[in-house]
């Protein structure tokens, strides 16, 4: 039905003036042209080459920090036992205890020996080949291997019924009593631990995504820094926020290097912006203002600056009700100048779908000024969106369109609006565009068809 009224099914191009950003590997390419071989875009100048920076957040959250030389390290972390046992790695975890456990019953074995060996109970005379008339202090323990596993079943208390503790020697009475307590402490700080480890909201972070790219474009007529959050659990983060810092190297005024710098990034801490209902991902807005680090800094200037953007979402996770935090980082190398992302969210018929195939895909918007916020407000230039082309929408317009349902009855078509039959009507039924200007710039340059359609579902 598309193709029949001069629409295409496949997806839409970009049109003139928009290039697709369809993977990492191609954003790479783009924050990498003009720098390729020292050279600046136009070719005329030698810029000069980016600094390699070494990452103090990675990519997945992990910060990229060794300590060293730290003094009592070892009393230090065996002072918060329990800390360590939980930031440790299962496996080792699960080693710590399984030798724990090991060596409680190789010790209280080997007690148990010593009170059979010192009682006389191992090499305890018979009488006329008859039983012997020694009674012992633990019944049936007549080796070290015997007094292992008497220590086994006291511990875990397993009580076969055969080997038993007798009234003939108080100290048997007492090993027992303290070995019971040993093993109920044993067993509590491992539950305990293994409870904490498996309830961490770490594993939260996972379901919690960034974009591999954060993008510099114009949005309400002012610079901004962007970068897009999402969920992929259908459960809540509540209380969600966000916080962003750029951390670069810094020399004061006295002439002192701070090799980590850490600046805000004010993403609406005053109006509240920071504060997310993260149910569909959210486009994360940094405005570059006289406040921002980022005032100064331009197309060009981007490509050689060497910095790091370290961006951070917090909340409680809403089936624990603890605090969890996801973090990421975009590195100068890693911000698209003049590029913005695709739109994921598409209304359907009964609920909003969201395509995480476009999640981290951008696309390039021309008319995006190349200058710093700073040279922006000196020279008073405002912003204006620049008009469709034409036979050409928006491309978040034309995108929307080509995702609604194409599977719409064909007398849909031909419906009659406001009593005009089909050659008499010429008006076609298109999104909300957010400003009469935008529709009468649409009307201008867009040749209608003589069909008239009822919804934009039905182009």
């Amino acid at each position: 039905m598309l193709a029949r009224h001069g629409w295409s099914r496949r997806q839409p191009s970009a049109g003139p003036g928009y290039s697709i950003v369809s993977t990492e590997e191609d954003g790479h390419k783009v924050s990498a042209l003009g720098s390729m071989n020292g050279h600046s875009r136009n070719g005329k100048g030698h810029a000069p080459r980016r600094k390699h920076r070494n990452r103090f957040v990675k990519k997945n959250g992990q910060c990229n920090v060794y300590f060293a030389n730290l003094s009592n390290k070892s009393q230090r972390y065996m002072a918060d036992i329990f800390t360590t046992c939980v930031d440790t790695r299962w496996r080792y975890m699960l080693m710590i205890f399984s030798a724990t456990f090991l060596v409680s019953w190789l010790f209280f074995g080997f007690l148990f020996w010593c009170i059979a060996f010192f009682h006389g109970d191992l090499n305890a005379p018979a009488v006329g080949g008859g039983p012997s008339l020694l009674k012992p202090c633990i019944m049936h323990v007549n080796s070290f291997l015997g007094a292992f596993l008497f220590s086994v079943e006291t511990q875990t208390t397993i009580g076969y019924g055969f080997r038993c503790v007798t009234e003939e020697c108080p100290l048997a009475i007492m090993a027992v009593v303290v070995q019971s307590i040993v093993g109920c402490v044993i067993d509590s700080f491992m539950i305990g631990t293994i409870m904490a480890k498996m309830a961490r909201p770490k594993k939260r972070a996972q379901t919690l995504l960034f974009s591999h790219h954060a993008v510099i474009s114009v949005r309400d007529g002012k610079l901004c820094l962007m970068w897009r959050v999402g969920n992929l659990r259908r459960s809540h983060i509540v209380e969600a926020h966000v916080r962003a810092q750029l951390i670069k190297p810094y020399m004061t005024e006295e002439g002192e290097y701070l090799p980590l710098d850490q600046r805000d990034l004010n993403v609406g801490y005053d109006v509240g912006l920071d504060r997310i209902f993260l149910v569909s991902p959210i486009i994360i807005v940094h405005e570059i203002d006289e406040e921002s680090p980022l005032y100064g800094i331009g197309k060009e200037e981007l490509e050689t600056e060497n910095f790091e953007i370290v961006v951070i979402l917090e909340g409680m996770v809403e089936a624990t009700a603890m605090t969890t935090q996801a973090r990421s980082s975009y590195l100068a190398s890693e911000i698209l100048w003049g590029h913005r992302f695709e739109p994921v969210v598409f209304e359907e018929k009964n609920h909003y779908k969201v395509d995480y195939s476009r999640f981290h895909k951008t696309y390039e918007v021309a008319g995006t000024p190349c200058c710093s916020a700073r040279e922006l407000q000196e020279s008073k230039m405002t912003i204006l969106p620049s008009p469709p082309p034409p036979s050409a929408f928006c491309y978040e317009n034309e995108l929307a369109l080509v995702s609604q349902d194409e599977d719409e009855d064909d007398d849909e078509v031909g419906v009659v609006l406001g009593g005009n039959t089909k050659e008499e009507g010429g008006v076609i039924q298109m999104m909300d565009f957010g400003s009469h200007l935008d529709l009468e710039r649409l009307q201008a340059t867009l040749p209608l068809d003589t069909i008239s359609y009822r919804r934009e579902s039905a182009i």
